[in-house]
């Protein structure tokens, strides 16, 4: 079985390959690559593999935004740390997904049942499971209930500026300079905001439209963030997020 894995996390990606090669010691692992653009580049210049291992969310996007650049043919097990997004996409079709981290009995299962799949079955799977992911979503959060003092506060998602992590810890910054903790990851945050307005620039930040006050080319393709109501840190965008970032800014 040759096998692609798409991961833009170097450990989890060595580890599943190292998951793949104790359930299928006769696999073959063909490349390991972290990005949209590097995965649609592989698959526009090689033969199918029999089977992908795909990461939700690559280095620069959405895997998803693979399928309207190139023609996927083979079958995928998706792999997340996100149930809930998941779970929305893969109801409606037999493509298997697994939640980080992986656990090798389930691996083990996904693999058993890619095999048992009717191939002529998967080309339609891939389109409703791509059809689930891209139809629109009504229930992004709208307001917090944050704790301000001896008090509980609502803020409205409309009036947050920007939200960061900082020692583990995140804060919220509102339009009026004030800041909230946040009893949440910024990657659960991502998941529940909607894209149109927030963009996870780097892993600290995650910031509104209405946050970004200036951008400068940077060494290596990078960005140079300004950010309003914050002077205190160097923001950078990576240059695999970079082009991303500018389309989500000219949408």
């Amino acid at each position: 079985m040759k096998i692609l894995i798409l991961e833009d996390e170097p450990l989890a990606a060595k580890r599943l390959e190292s998951l793949v090669k104790s359930v299928e010691p006769s696999g073959e692992i063909l490349a390991k690559i972290e990005s949209v653009r590097g995965a649609v580049k592989w698959l526009s210049e090689n033969p199918q593999p029999d089977l992908i291992l795909m990461d939700i969310q690559l280095a620069d996007g959405l895997s998803f935004e693979i399928f309207t650049q190139v023609n996927v043919k083979a079958p995928i097990i998706f792999t997340t740390a996100y149930d809930e997004y998941a779970i929305r996409a893969f109801k409606v079709n037999s493509v298997d997904y697994l939640l980080k981290p992986i656990d090798v009995d389930e691996l083990e299962t996904a693999i058993v049942k890619l095999k048992s799949q009717q191939s002529t079955d998967l080309p339609t799977n891939i389109e409703k499971a791509l059809e689930a992911f891209i139809s629109p979503r009504t229930d992004w959060k709208t307001r917090f209930l944050l704790k301000s003092g001896t008090r509980f506060e609502v803020v409205e998602v409309a009036d947050v500026v920007y939200l960061f992590a900082e020692d583990k810890i995140v804060f919220l910054v509102n339009s009026e300079q004030k800041k909230y903790f946040v009893d949440e990851t910024l990657d659960d945050l991502e998941e529940k905001l909607n894209p149109k307005d927030f963009f996870r620039i780097n892993r600290k930040y995650l910031a509104s439209i209405k946050a970004i006050e200036r951008i400068e080319p940077h060494f290596n393709g990078r960005l140079k963030i300004k950010l309003r109501q914050r002077d205190d840190d160097e923001i950078y965008v990576s240059r695999e997020k970079a082009e991303s970032f500018k389309k989500w800014l000219d949408t």
